[in-house]
């Protein structure tokens, strides 16, 4: 089994469910007392974020670019970013490192494409709603030779962006989960089937604790647990 390096606390809770998925995959699939290989640099989140509000990509970049060295020197044979948001400065880890990054884009799409989804609704924080760069991933050749559909991104009103960010960080990344914010969820998700999504990603970690998979009858693809399992079936080999 691979040992995956994790980048977290980016918030702590997001790693924390990274760290379960990721170990309950493994011993589901290896059955007994098999666990993980895991190595976990946690960050300070509040530095991080601070960077992010003072719009210092570049130094925010650098911060996990050292964490990836720091795994990787730690004998971290895949990088795991436990976090949809910082993936927009995946390029900075990648550039760093000389074991794969495990991009949570490449974990989610899979997911959609099997699921023969052409038009997918996205939810987020503002700042993911509003840059490409969670689902726009480079098109590679399937291995049937016959050239892929482009996946379509539908997104919420931009007048409903603010009241996400509220839930988001001033609710859900505090511990805060109310049913008020949950219905508006769906209200939002509800609205982007009706202008023909056949699917919703959950492009947040903490928005999976409002909504739950058998809230609909199409598919709800949350991107932490995606992205985790898809880690886990590539240390063990998958």
């Amino acid at each position: 089994m691979k040992c995956l390096g994790l980048i977290g606390g980016i918030g702590w809770e997001s790693t924390a469910r990274y760290y379960r998925l990721i170990n309950e995959s493994v011993r589901s699939h290896y059955g007994s007392l098999y666990s993980a290989r895991l190595l976990i640099n946690s960050l300070e989140f509040q530095a991080l974020d601070s960077l992010v509000k003072e719009n210092r990509w570049n130094d925010a970049g650098a911060v996990l670019a050292e964490a990836a060295q720091t795994l990787e020197k730690a004998g971290a044979e895949g990088i795991v970013l436990c976090s949809n948001l910082m993936h927009y400065v995946a390029e900075h880890v990648e550039a760093a490192v000389e074991v794969p990054l495990l991009h949570i884009g490449d974990a989610v799409l899979k997911e959609v494409r099997g699921a023969r989804a052409s038009r997918v609704g996205l939810l987020g924080t503002r700042f993911t709603l509003e840059h490409d760069f969670l689902l726009e991933r480079p098109v590679t050749k399937p291995e049937s030779g016959r050239p892929r559909k482009p996946i379509s991104i539908l997104l919420p009103d931009e007048a409903d962006f603010a009241a996400l960010d509220h839930v988001i960080y001033g609710e859900v990344c505090r511990g805060i989960v109310r049913e008020a914010s949950r219905e508006l969820v769906l209200r939002l998700c509800q609205q982007l089937r009706a202008r023909g999504a056949q699917a919703i990603v959950l492009g947040s970690s903490e928005l999976a604790l409002l909504l739950r998979a058998d809230d609909f009858n199409e598919p709800l693809f949350d991107s932490t647990e995606v992205h985790a399992l898809r880690a886990a079936r590539w240390a063990m080999g998958d």
